[in-house]
């Protein structure tokens, strides 16, 4: 039985975008036409738009869509702005299709040319390395991750320009709150919680067991 995406996607929207107070008409836009089905892997396609996470690499996973659409919407970007997904290449997609200069920074180990076929948008610079090495890439006005992480690193916080904006989710446990971080003009970094969710970990930003003595 073949799927019919094109109505799953509509459907996607409709019931998990809508329905969560994401009312950003350009975010429900681009969630329509992307083709989510192109990032599962091998035999997977059919989970893209079920309500939750799905692998797109061995050990790395996009968000569900409920929780990728509320953080672009808390991150507001703007066209013309400049984003950075890290491992976040179905929001880079949504990023870019809002008009943004996205660069998606892709984990050791995730295969780069594939990724950026499945994108198929020559707008969007894909690069692999060290999650927590971006002083080559620049500063951006947003910056998003499709991952859990027990501490934001300071690595994504230093990207952040004046007046930017960066998402991501911290968890320790079950259960984990996404934070909005947001440079003033000042230079100065404020966050606050903005909704709860419990993506997958990223592998390796969990919390590393100290030594008792």
């Amino acid at each position: 039985m073949t799927l019919d995406f094109t109505t799953a996607r509509v459907n996607m929207v409709e019931n998990q975008v809508r329905t969560n107070d994401v009312t950003d008409l350009p975010i429900q836009d681009a969630m329509r036409v992307i083709r989510r089905e192109r990032f599962c892997a091998p035999g997977k396609a059919y989970l893209a738009y079920a309500e939750g996470p799905v692998e797109y690499a061995p050990g790395w996973s996009l968000m569900q869509v409920r929780d990728t659409a509320k953080m672009l919407q808390a991150i507001f970007p703007v066209e013309g702005e400049t984003a950075l997904a890290i491992a976040a290449p179905y929001a880079a997609a949504v990023l870019a299709r809002m008009g943004l200069a996205t660069t998606l920074l892709l984990p050791p180990g995730v295969d780069v040319a594939a990724v950026t076929d499945a994108l198929d948008d020559p707008r969007i610079k894909v690069v692999g390395g060290d999650l927590q090495a971006l002083d080559a890439l620049g500063t951006f006005d947003v910056a998003i991750c499709e991952g859990a992480v027990a501490r934001t690193p300071q690595a994504w916080l230093d990207v952040i320009a004046v007046g930017g904006r960066l998402g991501v989710v911290e968890r320790t446990g079950p259960g984990g709150k996404a934070r909005l971080f947001l440079r003033g003009e000042e230079g100065l970094m404020s966050t606050r919680e903005v909704f709860d969710a419990s993506p997958p970990m990223l592998p390796g930003f969990d919390l590393q067991p100290g030594f008792a003595f």
